[in-house]
Formats: C-alpha cells, sequence, structure tokens
C-alpha cells in the first residue's frame, strides 16, 4: 500500500436552468396554499371529507412529480396543467379563483423570465462577440 488515499472526486450536480429552478420555487410555495386550500374547502363543507382532503393531496402530489420532472419539458406541462386544476378550485369556493390566478401569473413570469435567463446564459457561455472584454455598455 501507498500511503495516500485515493478517495473517489465527489460527484459533480447537475447545472439546473434557471427557469427550472424558478418553477420549483413556485410550485414549491403553491404546495403549501393547495394544502390550505383543501383544508378551506374541508371545513366549509364545499366537498364530503374524504374528496376535499384526497382531492387537496391529489394535486399536492401532482406538483411534486412536476417539481421532479422539470428537467424535461413534460414537467412544465404538468405545471400548466397545474395551474389550471387551481384556478378550476375557484369553483368550489370563489376566492381560490383569486389565488389560482395569482399563482398562474407568477407561474407566467417564472417561465417566461427563466427562459430569457437561461437564453443570456447560454449566449454568454457561447462567447461574446465584443473583441474588447474590458468594454461596458455604460461607460
Amino acid at each position: 500500500m501507498s500511503g495516500e488515499d485515493t478517495a473517489p472526486a465527489p460527484r459533480r450536480r447537475r447545472e439546473r436552468s434557471a427557469q427550472e429552478s424558478l418553477g420549483a420555487i413556485v410550485l414549491g410555495f403553491e404546495v403549501v396554499v393547495v394544502f390550505l386550500g383543501a383544508l378551506v374547502i374541508f371545513g366549509l363543507h364545499t366537498l364530503s371529507p374524504a374528496q376535499a382532503l384526497i382531492g387537496g393531496g391529489a394535486v399536492i402530489v401532482l406538483m411534486l412529480i412536476a417539481v421532479a420532472l422539470l428537467r424535461y419539458r413534460v414537467g412544465y406541462w404538468i405545471g400548466w396543467l397545474v395551474q389550471l386544476v387551481v384556478v378550476a378550485s375557484g369553483f368550489l369556493v370563489g376566492m381560490l379563483f383569486i389565488v389560482g390566478a395569482i399563482f398562474t401569473a407568477i407561474w407566467a413570469y417564472a417561465m417566461i423570465t427563466g427562459a430569457r435567463l437561461d437564453r443570456r446564459g447560454a449566449e454568454h457561455r457561447a462567447g461574446s462577440t465584443d473583441p474588447d472584454p474590458t468594454h461596458k455598455e455604460n461607460e
């Protein structure tokens, strides 16, 4: 034996896109709101307890699946489906239309802004067309 440790190098984490990160943040916060919304539906006796809690749980599971799949396009489509379901829950309790509209707007903003940031990052990694790396736009 030589006295050197030959421990394997730590595995490098996959780099997440801005759109993926922002989508996960929005859905993460929305999980809490959907849970509380299911409790409101349960408490107001809009649906039976089983329907309210199982339905809310199903939407939460769908949201967690979307978060896990955000590295693929299908994750974004599931995220949009979740937004539709949350808005549609307003038919059970009217105030949930407002909650659904707010989260749909946040989701749309996160998707648009994340895609823009990802495009800028890709352009930056591809290399600048400016031959002078010290050039600053605001000078």
